[in-house]
């Protein structure tokens, strides 16, 4: 269940907020949901390794929204990158009711796997407009005499 549970995070914190939207609609009336949290953004600071191995450094700050929801005994916790309060908060309810075993099916073949498709349709779109900027550089070494 925790591989299934990073596949549908994964799926949920790439979509656009629209598309969690439209979806949650999709899926008929609302469930009651108590919020634990938020949603809210803050602060994370970004730490990085020199060379990728080696010691830490602060690399920087990044805006981060969580939320955290309860329904129906399943809780759902959600945290994005960026400060879109909705975002987060779909994030959270879809988390909670994939948990439920009565839902995880239709959620996750109606909804997730869907934004799947998405986003690797969008990863595809910018690789072949990226592929198409590529420079290939020729070196001529010359020979000393």
């Amino acid at each position: 269940m925790e591989t299934d549970r990073r596949r549908w995070m994964r799926a949920l914190a790439g979509a656009a907020t629209t598309e969690l939207a439209e979806a949650w609609e999709r899926c008929g009336p609302a469930p009651d949901a108590e919020w634990i949290r938020g949603p809210e953004a803050g602060l994370v600071m970004v730490r990085g390794r020199i060379g990728g191995g080696g010691d830490r450094f602060n690399l920087g700050e990044a805006t981060v929204t969580r939320a955290t929801v309860r329904v129906a005994g399943f809780t759902g916790s959600s945290y994005v990158l960026g400060s879109d309060l909705d975002h987060a908060r779909y994030g959270a309810l879809f988390d909670a009711v994939l948990q439920d075993p009565a839902q995880h099916h239709q959620i996750l073949t109606g909804v997730i796997e869907p934004l799947e498709a998405a986003q690797k349709a969008r990863d595809l779109d910018v690789r072949e407009r990226s592929r198409a900027t590529v420079v290939d550089f020729f070196t001529v070494a010359r020979e000393h005499e």
